[in-house]
């Protein structure tokens, strides 16, 4: 089984509006999330966390705040992108804002590594 490295993304906006939600909004968000982690069962191998105050890195050693937009993450384990595709269709994070997306990624082996 493949493992698979999903990323978050929301703009800056949809932050801002979720800091500004009740109690009852954040629960029912959450629930959500809950209810999607139960639909890929053993499939999700860590649900992750919310992300935030990223920087990039230069070369020469400088540093700036990101603008990826990059909210969080999780990680998947599925046969293929086509099944891990498939455990992200109808994702809660989707329903956020319009602008959000959500990007998913195979981990590939590191070269020369026996892990």
């Amino acid at each position: 089984m493949k493992k698979f490295i999903v990323t978050y993304h929301a703009p800056l906006d949809a932050m801002q509006q979720s800091s500004q939600s009740t109690p009852e909004e954040m629960e029912k968000g959450m629930n959500a999330w809950m209810d999607w982690a139960m639909k890929c069962g053993d499939r999700l191998v860590d649900m992750g966390s919310p992300l935030a105050n990223g920087l990039t890195l230069g070369t020469d050693g400088s540093y700036v705040p990101s603008h990826r937009g990059v909210v969080g993450y999780s990680i998947l384990q599925a046969d293929n992108m086509d099944e891990a595709r498939s455990l992200l269709e109808d994702h809660p994070h989707m329903g956020w804002n319009t602008a959000c997306q959500i990007e998913v990624h195979e981990s590939l082996p590191v070269p020369g590594s026996q892990l």
